[in-house]
């Protein structure tokens, strides 16, 4: 062990940069991309020292560039998580979405849709109330319409959506939203949130109309046998 701390002690320079091999070496094994980031990050922090002590400038030169790159990669990385992270949390904001939206308007009494039509776009509600017809369901300002047919069989619409009441609302086609689904993590991530929540909520419902058809079932039944 002696000769090892005395060699080091008399190469320290060459160790820096032996350092600096071993982090570059360690991103090429990296899976996910914040390691990778941190290990690059490292391994210009050494080759930089490395380069300084050494004299060897075009060394200095590579890992100045390349330095402030992985540093911005990773505080991007950083924020996406966070973003992510919102999202799961149901914090997103869709003002982001505006310029991608149509603003459309909706008087009390018109049917927006019809379970069975073919589905094109989706909604995001500003004002004013609407009801989904077959599931009885109100849905008022600030909620997301019509995602379902995005992803449902043949893109066709799953419920008839009425205007209860005069309204204004935001349209984007399923086309833009395919777009900004590649484009931007953070909305990819909010709609499959979205899709999970809503699939989620058609089940309970089913469940809890399914369960209440057997309650009234097991009533009448009972009715049937005290009348005999």
């Amino acid at each position: 062990m002696d000769w090892i701390t005395g060699w080091i002690a008399a190469n320290w320079v060459e160790c820096v940069g032996y350092l600096g091999t071993a982090f570059t070496i360690a991103t090429y094994a990296m899976k996910t991309m914040i390691p990778l980031r941190i290990a690059g990050i490292l391994s210009s922090i050494f080759f930089i020292s490395y380069g300084l002590l050494n004299g060897s400038y075009p060394v200095v030169v590579t890992e100045a560039i390349l330095l402030p790159l992985n540093a911005l990669r990773l505080y991007q990385m950083l924020q996406l998580v966070k973003s992510v992270e919102s999202v799961a949390s149901g914090n997103l904001s869709l003002d982001w979405l505006r310029p991608y939206t149509h603003r459309r308007k909706a008087r009390a009494g018109e049917i927006v849709f019809r379970g069975g039509d073919e589905a094109t776009e989706m909604f995001f509600t500003l004002s004013g109330r609407f009801r989904l017809v077959e599931s009885g369901l109100e849905i008022g300002p600030g909620q997301v319409l019509g995602e379902l047919g995005l992803v449902a069989r043949g893109n066709l619409r799953t419920q008839t959506l009425e205007c209860l009441e005069d309204a204004e609302f935001l349209s984007i086609s399923y086309r833009e939203a395919k777009e900004l689904y590649y484009q931007n993590p953070q909305f990819g991530f909010y709609f499959l949130d979205l899709i999970a929540a809503r699939l989620i909520e058609n089940a309970e419902r089913a469940e809890a109309r399914a369960i209440a058809a057997e309650e009234r079932a097991t009533r009448a039944e009972t009715a049937r046998q005290a009348a005999e």
